[in-house]
C-alpha cells in the first residue's frame, strides 16, 4: 500500500485547510490515521477513522476544530482543519493499519499502523 498525502501549505491563523491522503496498491480494510510532527517534537496523533467511517477519534489538541472523513470508493481519507493556530504547524502524515480491536485500543500510537505517507507541511503564520 502506498499513501500520498497532499493539501498542505501556508495559512493564516484562523484559516482552514483540507488535507487528502490517497491510497494505492493492494488496499485492505484499513483504519486510517493522521499524525503530525513539529520541529523538535515527537510525532503526535491527530485523528483516526475506522474502515466504515462510522467511528472517529481525535487528539485533545484538535477536538472541535478538525474533522476526519473518508471515501472508500476513491481510496481517500481527508482531514478538514478549521480555526488553525500557529501551534498546528507541523508535517502531517497519514497512516493505515488493519481495522481491529487492537487498532481501536491503540489508535493514538504508531504501532498499529503498517503504512505511512511521506508527509505534507502545514504552516500557520501571519
Amino acid at each position: 500500500v502506498q499513501l500520498q498525502a497532499s493539501g498542505g501549505g501556508l495559512v493564516q491563523p484562523g484559516g482552514s485547510l483540507r488535507l487528502s491522503c490517497a491510497a494505492s496498491g493492494h488496499t485492505f480494510k484499513s483504519a486510517m490515521g493522521w499524525f503530525r510532527q513539529a520541529p523538535g517534537k515527537v510525532r503526535e496523533f491527530v485523528a483516526g477513522i475506522t474502515w466504515s467511517g462510522r467511528t472517529t477519534y481525535y487528539g485533545n489538541a484538535v477536538k472541535g476544530r478538525f474533522s476526519i472523513s473518508r471515501d472508500n470508493a476513491k481510496s481517500a481519507t481527508y482531514l478538514q482543519m478549521n480555526s488553525l493556530k500557529p501551534e498546528d504547524t507541523a508535517v502531517y502524515y497519514c497512516a493505515a493499519g488493519l481495522d481491529t480491536s487492537d487498532w481501536r485500543s491503540y489508535r493514538d500510537r504508531e504501532d498499529p499502523y503498517d503504512f505511512w505517507g511521506q508527509g505534507t507541511q502545514v504552516t500557520v503564520s501571519s
